[in-house]
């Protein structure tokens, strides 16, 4: 015979309760009003951080690109202002403390204080993981994984100050390791993490944090990417996928998404409907997609006997050349100017 009182409800209907109270005060939390909002996003000059700060501005924004190039900064905000915007601009390397210290102390100089922090810029390296040496692990993780660790621990006085927000752009490689991506999904997977672990430490400081998981997008980036093994076919196979109708997503209506979702609220988004199933396959069917995955690494370039890295702009051929959705999305989005490997805005 049971012992619990007939009044005292059971745990699991407690349980049930606290979930459903939670999951009401979440469908009924006002949006986050962007209107007049001061934004710092890392990466802003090209590809998908100059797509959000569109976005971001479209709402009402006042925005800070950060980038390493001044003529990509130059031509970004350019093209803001173009479109009524309120724009301004830092030159900056995230591999250096004192450039992001700098860039958060010009954005409330600016502005007079920082309402919300996109974390976009990113590195990308392709290629076998035979290829891959532990430096490269190393270099990508400073840029997508310790830079966004670094430039949110330096913001975080004046977003606790705002009651501010988090953007950190992660990707579908940091919910499923893609082969021939190792680095990339490497540093992906501890952005996730770091993304989550933000989220939860900072909810009673009043900063919101969202993580966001794209697919494949058209930003024109891929040639901006570090190409290692048999470089032509890794590139070619790369640039073609980023950049096929229907597979890949559109740039701008991304950037709409992983806005909507910070003006949400969400802790976590998959951008994109192949995002979303496998971010399903893979919790569903753990098994079924390692060995699906498996599969299709047999069917990628095999290494080669070279480690050197190559940007896929100097691996250009006819086929990724004359692409027009390639083509127009580096028109769009500042993506043909002289190379500087991998960084300022992920595929």
């Amino acid at each position: 015979m049971s012992r619990r009182s007939p009044l005292r409800p059971p745990k699991r209907l407690l349980l049930a309760a606290g979930l459903g109270l939670l999951a009401a005060r979440r469908a009924l939390a006002t949006p986050y009003n962007l209107s007049g909002k001061r934004v710092l996003i890392s990466g802003g000059s090209r590809g998908l951080g100059l797509a959000l700060a569109r976005e971001f501005t479209a709402h009402g924004a006042r925005v800070v690109l950060m980038a390493r190039s001044a003529a990509e900064l130059g031509r970004a905000a350019a093209d803001l202002r173009d479109r009524g915007a309120t724009v301004h601009t830092v030159t900056g390397d995230l591999t250096v403390a004192a450039d992001i210290e700098r860039a958060v102390e010009e954005t409330a100089r600016v502005y007079g204080g920082l309402d919300v922090l996109a974390n976009v810029a990113g590195l990308i390296q392709v290629g076998p993981l035979e290829n891959m040496t532990e430096e490269d692990f190393r270099e990508i993780m400073e840029i997508n994984a310790f830079a966004p660790l670094r430039l949110t621990r330096a913001a975080l006085p004046l977003l606790r100050a705002s009651r501010g927000r988090v953007l950190i752009v992660s990707s579908i490689g940091g919910k499923v390791a893609v082969p021939h991506l190792a680095p990339y999904s490497f540093s992906k997977f501890a952005v996730t993490g770091l993304g989550q672990a933000l989220r939860a430490e900072l909810a009673r400081e009043g900063v919101g944090v969202t993580t966001v998981h794209p697919w494949l997008m058209q930003t024109g980036s891929p040639r901006h990417a570090l190409v290692k093994g048999q470089v032509k076919k890794e590139y070619t196979l790369f640039a073609t996928l980023d950049n096929l109708p229907v597979l890949s997503l559109d740039t701008t209506v991304a950037a709409r998404r992983i806005v909507n979702a910070l003006v949400r609220g969400d802790a976590e988004a998959m951008i994109g409907g192949p995002a979303l199933l496998m971010r399903y396959a893979q919790a569903l069917a753990p098994q079924l997609t390692a060995d699906l995955l498996a599969l299709s690494n047999r069917f990628l370039p095999g290494p080669s006997t070279g480690d050197r890295a190559v940007p896929g702009a100097s691996v250009e051929t006819p086929l990724t050349q004359k692409n027009p959705i390639k083509q127009a999305a580096e028109a769009e989005f500042n993506e043909g100017g002289s190379v500087t490997p991998g960084r300022e805005g992920p595929s």
